[in-house]
């Protein structure tokens, strides 16, 4: 998203949107802020500055007010990410397990440091405080779905099929 492009969501999308802020009663619109984010970030991967102003457009709010939200939530990105943004638990439970010879892995494996965006853009990894599989680790998330007792082997599989 360059400052050049024009941010509005495609015709359908926008349909969603009105229908999402319908849900909700008069002057009280703020309350489909955190589904427009949603909608705003699949669409564009992350919430540009640009991105939030026009979703604050959108509900009648002023930007800070999406700013807050979008900065709160680990699960909102506010740089650019890749395809595939592997968030990988760092507490204690995941580690005891042996999360951190997995983790150093993965970031070897895709040649990046937490944070990081691999090269080819396909993954982008980042930490998080946890995801709440304590007795499944090491475990990592991709989206909605769960990568749970993770190996050295096992990670190189999953990066091998979301390669693909």
């Amino acid at each position: 998203m360059t400052n050049t492009q024009t941010v509005q969501f495609p015709a359908d999308t926008l349909e969603r949107v009105h229908k999402i802020i319908k849900r909700y009663p008069e002057g009280k619109q703020k309350s489909a802020l955190l589904p427009i984010l949603h909608l705003a970030q699949a669409e564009w991967r992350w919430l540009s500055s640009e991105v939030m102003d026009y979703v604050a457009g959108l509900l009648n709010i002023k930007p800070i007010e999406v700013y807050e939200v979008a900065t709160f939530y680990t699960m909102f990105h506010l740089e650019p990410v890749g395809e595939h943004v592997i968030e990988y638990c760092r507490t204690g439970p995941c580690c005891l397990m042996g999360g951190g010879e997995v983790y150093d892995h993965l970031k070897k494996k895709l040649g990046v440091d937490t944070g990081g965006t691999s090269v080819d853009g396909k993954f982008t990894v980042k930490e998080v405080e946890c995801l709440a599989a304590c007795g499944w680790g090491p475990v990592f998330q991709i989206r909605e779905k769960y990568y749970m007792n993770l190996t050295t082997e096992k990670v190189d599989a999953i990066i091998e099929e979301l390669s693909k």
